[in-house]
């Protein structure tokens, strides 16, 4: 079983752990990695709005008329 728990570290920099009742009492191994909270960075859709040429994805029977027509016959 793995606990992960994210907290809030305050001004005293201590913490309480309160562990879920799965574990039977006795001896366990607690592990400790200090890291810093990463947030993912959402950027919104609309952001990516008329970034590509409108021809871009045109007709596709058209734009595959263009590359046979490059095409040595």
């Amino acid at each position: 079983m793995a606990v992960t728990q994210t907290v809030e570290i305050p001004s005293g920099y201590r913490v309480t752990i309160d562990i879920p009742r799965e574990p039977s009492s006795g001896q366990v191994i607690l592990s400790f990695t200090p890291t810093h909270a990463v947030t993912p960075k959402k950027i919104p859709i609309s952001q990516f709005f008329n970034i590509l040429s409108p021809s871009t994805y045109g007709d596709g029977v058209s734009y595959q008329r263009e590359l046979r027509d490059e095409w040595d016959d």
